[in-house]
């Protein structure tokens, strides 16, 4: 494992490099740019509160095809019903914290800290970091937020406030954009997005989409 140095941002190239259970480096800091080039490259933070900062690339990878998303008969129900209405960046700064502050089920803390939410809101100023938010009654109560690399959208966090605000926030995201995106990031495994059709797939092939599919290169 690499430690990074403060005054360069790069990193270990993860299509040559493992690392220990995924991790490829540590150390560094939170800047925009630092973070902006590792999701660039397929790598992203993840810590507990008052580490070093880890950061990740997995193999296995765990993703979503948009044309794989699967969505149940209830929830189909739910959507129809319109119990919910959704937005996309009304409301960034209030998702972001949502996700710090909102309690999830195994989880003791939260590794979105003040730094980490700084450098997204910047990135979110350049159009970069996007937000998702499940409104009920006018009250925001579930959403997500991630970085648009191309067509690939890498998701960070969400939470919801109300059964099933989240998932449905998830399933109307995918079905708006499914024509212009080619891969959805969901990091790391959780029964909550495998129900929803997210599955694993090696690094290299996640990689390699991510590269085909970045504007920018």
């Amino acid at each position: 494992m690499i430690r990074l140095n403060q005054n360069e941002i790069s990193f270990p190239n993860p299509q040559h490099y493992d690392g220990h259970e995924g991790i490829i480096a540590y150390g560094g800091d939170l800047s925009m740019e630092r973070i902006w080039f590792a999701y660039e490259n397929g790598i992203f933070p993840w810590f507990n509160p008052g580490e070093e900062i880890l950061w990740w690339c997995p193999d296995p990878r765990f993703v979503i095809f948009p044309e794989d998303l699967k969505i149940s008969k209830s929830m189909r129900k739910i959507l129809n019903n319109n119990l919910f209405t959704f937005t996309e960046n009304k409301d960034f700064a209030a998702v972001i914290k949502n996700c710090q502050e909102v309690s999830r089920k195994g989880q003791d803390g939260t590794w979105i800290s003040k730094e980490l939410i700084e450098s997204f809101t910047k990135l979110h100023h350049y159009g970069l970091a996007k937000s998702i938010e499940v409104w009920q009654n006018n009250e925001l109560v579930g959403g997500f937020y991630g970085l648009q690399i191309g067509k690939v959208f890498c998701g960070e966090s969400m939470f919801a406030k109300v059964s099933n605000a989240s998932k449905a926030g998830f399933i109307h995201f995918v079905e708006t954009h499914k024509k212009e995106l080619a891969l959805i990031d969901c990091q790391s495994h959780t029964e909550h997005l495998e129900s929803l059709g997210a599955t694993m797939i090696p690094k290299r092939e996640f990689l390699k989409i991510l590269q085909e599919n970045n504007e920018r290169r």
